[in-house]
């Protein structure tokens, strides 16, 4: 008797009506631990940038070529690097860009001066960028879609968490044994992940189920998460959701099913990139010539950085409860309000720290919310087929408002402080703008559910 054919299954609909298990979880945390590396990797330059300066008895201005260099390895990174995840796979272009970010990381301890330092920080640059789309696809791919926002956003509120670290590590290195072994240190524990993400992360699912010669990692995958298919398992969602249109790379992007929301979000991106970079490469510097000294300017990053940590887990949450819409533009429009507040305070080594220090923790609250968010909503907005690709187009773009900060940041800085702060408002409220024209947000969690009936049919195919 012949056997009957199996029946096809659509795997992102399997995972997104099946449980969020421990292992996927465990999966998640190995992808964060990536992220964490490098966001201290992209934030090094700011704790050490006045020690360098001090040491090579340079200005300001002779290293706003190496900041942009950094940045500019950043959006060539995150592009090349999502294309390369939806190429050949999402773990091993997040291997190797967290080997050559830690690489160069370690090479930039022996620079001696602003070219080769620039050098080495572009291709870290390009490492780090192209770690961040793929981190964020990997978490939203592990994930059930009711769970997908917090997933992904606390994959990359690493980001600011890795600044945190950075931070409290730079106050106590950089007096002691100074900025060559704060970067020895930044590039030595990218190298220990990158060879733990190869022998215990596995690839996305999703990923595996548009390649058939990979049947048995994903059959291995799915047994992990408690689920048992039957043979036969296929990816359909993206033929289902764009009407069967099967364009690839960034042409995709520019479709009638993406462009409006894919230029909507490049603008978002591109203004929160530009006060991101505006405070990850340039705080410390201005902090300081106000009198503060390293310690504390590097602990003023840091709390910045513990304020974006708790806005971005807040958000996600409250992602979840109203949609990302009302919840991103209010966060948008509270990192307005407060950069305009941070023009007024008088930075003074002797009076008001405390609520300079109250004030930039609001500030990153707002700020590293709307950042890390974006990922999420960059994740919700592209399919599967384009979702790494998308996504690092997004972050390539927005780098180019890093870039721009990195050249504004010097002139912004002569102009004092209360002309650096407004920069950073008029950057946010140009993020509101783009967040408002983005037609396909994220819906409220209890919205999302109610796609869970239509995953009854593909339950019906899963092995007892």
């Amino acid at each position: 008797m012949d056997r009957e054919p199996s029946r096809s299954i659509d795997v992102g609909a399997l995972i997104d009506g099946g449980p969020w298990t421990l292992f996927q979880k465990g999966m998640l945390g190995l992808v964060s631990l990536a992220v964490v590396l490098d966001g201290f990797n992209n934030q090094i330059i700011g704790f050490a940038l006045p020690a360098i300066l001090a040491d090579w008895h340079r200005q300001r201005a002779d290293f706003v070529g190496v900041i942009a260099a950094g940045l500019g390895g950043m959006a060539i990174g995150t592009i090349l690097g999502g294309m390369a995840g939806d190429r050949f796979g999402r773990k091993p272009a997040l291997v190797a860009s967290v080997l050559l970010f830690g690489l160069a990381t370690t090479a930039t301890s022996a620079a001696m001066g602003p070219l080769s330092f620039g050098i080495l920080r572009l291709i870290a640059g390009i490492g780090i960028g192209a770690a961040l789309p793929n981190a964020a696809t990997l978490a939203a791919e592990f994930t059930p879609s009711r769970d997908r926002p917090m997933a992904v956003t606390c994959t990359i509120v690493c980001v600011p968490l890795g600044g945190v670290f950075g931070g409290l590590l730079a106050a106590r290195v950089l007096p002691t044994i100074g900025w060559r072994a704060l970067y020895q240190m930044g590039g030595a524990a990218p190298l220990v992940v990158a060879v733990a993400l190869i022998f215990l992360l596995p690839e996305s699912p999703r990923f595996l189920a548009r390649h058939s010669s990979r049947g048995l990692e994903l059959q291995a995958f799915l047994r992990r998460c408690g689920l048992r298919p039957a043979e036969g398992v296929t990816l359909m969602e993206e033929q289902k959701q764009t009407g069967g249109k099967e364009r690839h790379g960034l042409r995709a992007l520019f479709d009638g099913f993406y462009r409006r929301d894919t230029l909507a979000l490049w603008g978002a991106v591109f203004c929160t990139q530009a006060a991101v970079y505006l405070v990850f490469s340039w705080l410390p510097a201005m902090l300081g010539d106000r009198g503060l000294s390293l310690a504390i300017t590097s602990n003023a990053l840091a709390a910045h950085n513990v304020g974006g940590v708790l806005g971005a887990l807040l958000g996600a949450g409250a992602i979840g409860l109203v949609g990302s819409r009302r919840t991103m533009i209010a966060l948008a429009i509270g990192a307005v309000v407060v950069a305009a507040a941070l023009g007024f305070v008088v930075i003074d080594p002797a009076r008001s720290l405390l609520g300079l220090m109250v004030l930039l923790t609001a500030h990153g609250f707002f700020l590293n919310a709307v950042q890390t968010t974006l990922y999420a909503l960059a994740a919700h907005i592209y399919l599967t087929r384009v979702r790494a690709t998308g996504s690092g187009a997004a972050l390539g773009v927005g780098r180019l408002g890093g870039i721009l900060s990195a050249f504004a940041g010097a002139a912004v800085l002569a102009g004092g402080s209360r002309v650096y702060f407004e920069f950073l408002a008029l950057a946010m409220a140009g993020s509101a703008l783009g967040l408002a024209l983005i037609g396909r947000h994220i819906p409220p969690a209890k919205a999302a559910t109610g796609l869970g009936a239509s995953t009854e049919g593909i339950r019906s195919s899963i092995a007892p």
